[in-house]
């Protein structure tokens, strides 16, 4: 193929980004400033700030901006959730290619360029890069360090930086509007997992998603273990509609976290009416810690970060314990009760966002 930053700027496909916010004053200059900041010509992109009726300053940070951007647009979200502010944003937009960025995330100054190269190199209909972080403060450095654990992820493939290839969902995204219109656009239910279910529509219907080194962002992780808590059981919440949806998971590593913590629940209900239910219930609190304990020498000798050692076991157990936590409460929202979402696992964990 030939490389687009030897074409004329009129052959360079027009992008659209998307970026849903609310109540992001203290993140969203720093980030446009990274989106803008693109080495795409400037007059072949736009950035769509789709703002969920946002409270502080967040309105006033973007129309300064575009005083002196006019390539940003600010699109309204009055539902204020992630979906409906993306499919705002993707029914707005100009481009006939849409890249997705998120306001507590630092891209490259080539994450455009890239992501259209390899969109056109490959064929595939969604492309990203992988789950890198940057973390400040040792608590936040130990949440990104299990991240890329395959320990806390299940063996993901968008956690590890090195994978280049085929996968079954990317970081963020980057499609041809049309795919996404073909698709029917993000589901406005799910307010986590939206990214997730449309992957899983996506590859079902024969569509490829490819995971590139060159396509480069990092991610901000939660800085504090409740903050992480809410996330995961967030995470594992709203996993239970899509496989509901779905009828079956996109990958069996999302039942394993429910099945642990379920497991561990019944156990510790029946072990005291039987010794052989309390010595099942001390071998699986057994398994767990050894494996744990495992996991984080293992991580921290691979890092070479041992400083890490007294937290990253309660780390780890966080993202278990959360999305299991989570699992379980949408299996008896959903599954067992067949009501609506409960607003607890529907307000988002990053300041007052929903």
């Amino acid at each position: 193929m030939t490389n687009p930053i030897t074409q004329p700027e009129t052959d360079w496909p027009f992008v659209s980004v998307v970026m849903p916010v609310r109540n992001e004053a203290a993140h969203i200059a720093e980030c446009l400033a990274g989106a803008l900041g693109q080495d795409y010509p400037a007059d072949r992109f736009e950035v769509l700030v789709a703002d969920g009726d946002s409270t502080d300053a967040t309105p006033r940070i973007i129309a300064e901006l575009h005083a002196q951007h006019p390539n940003l647009r600010l699109i309204p979200n009055p539902r204020q959730i992630t979906p409906t502010g993306l499919n705002a944003a993707i029914l707005a937009a100009r481009g006939e290619i849409i890249a997705r960025m998120d306001a507590h995330t630092e891209y490259a100054p080539d994450y455009l360029r890239q992501c259209v190269m390899v969109l056109k190199e490959t064929g595939a209909q969604n492309v990203g890069g992988a789950a890198r972080t940057k973390a400040t403060g040792y608590l936040q450095q130990a949440i990104s360090l299990a991240y890329h654990s395959p320990f806390s992820a299940g063996g993901a493939r968008f956690h590890n930086v090195e994978y280049e290839g085929e996968v079954d969902t990317v970081t963020y995204g980057c499609w041809r509007k049309q795919t996404l219109l073909d698709l029917g656009l993000f589901d406005e239910e799910l307010v986590r997992n939206q990214d997730d279910e449309l992957n899983l529509r996506l590859t079902r219907q024969g569509g490829k998603i490819w995971q590139s080194a060159r396509i480069r962002s990092w991610y901000h992780p939660r800085a504090s273990l409740t903050a992480l808590l809410r996330q995961y059981s967030q995470y594992g919440y709203w996993k239970v509609r899509v496989i509901q949806k779905h009828k079956i998971p996109a990958s069996w590593r999302h039942l394993v976290p429910g099945a642990w913590l379920g497991s561990l629940f019944g156990l510790l209900l029946l072990a005291p009416f039987s010794r052989w239910f309390l010595a099942l219930l001390l071998l699986h609190l057994f398994t767990y810690l050894l494996a744990n304990l495992t996991a984080t020498v293992l991580t921290c000798r691979r890092a070479g970060q041992f400083q890490f050692l007294p937290i990253l076991p309660i780390v780890f157990a966080c993202y278990h314990f959360g999305y299991g936590f989570g699992f379980l409460h949408g299996l008896i929202d959903f599954v067992l009760f067949r009501r609506g979402a409960r607003e607890s696992f529907s307000t988002l964990t990053r300041g007052k966002t929903r």
